[in-house]
């Protein structure tokens, strides 16, 4: 494998709120993905859930989980594991943006998105 380095702003798949890293598409496949997420206040996910666990390492901010049904409070300097196939969200609580990295441990990130009642 070839060392890579990646700018987030300039070659990561970009949205209003997130950039994207695909393992698969890059050095011939790594076996991660992860979301670097600026979430305003007030944004988050929606329900949705993986056939593996993602991690949520928090850097700054506050954001309520919910997993499965039960709501988790967390804040800058914590990370949260949700199992796979628990359905969950999330949701930027505080006051000013919520810096958060969303760990895939797959070369492919593979999401079912759930619909709401």
């Amino acid at each position: 494998m070839t060392l890579i380095v990646l700018t987030a702003e300039t070659d990561l798949a970009g949205g209003t709120t997130a950039e994207r890293f695909d393992g698969a598409a890059h050095g011939g496949g790594v076996a991660v993905s992860f979301f670097l997420n600026h979430t305003p206040p007030g944004r988050g996910a929606g329900p949705h859930r993986h056939p593996y666990a993602e991690v949520f390492a928090i850097r700054d901010g506050e954001a309520t989980l919910v997993v499965d049904g039960a709501t988790i409070a967390a804040h800058g300097g914590q990370v949260v594991v949700v199992p796979a196939g628990a359905t969950h969200a999330f949701t930027n609580s505080g006051e000013r943006t919520l810096e958060m990295t969303s760990i895939h441990p797959a070369a492919e990130m593979i999401t079912e998105w759930i619909e709401e009642a």
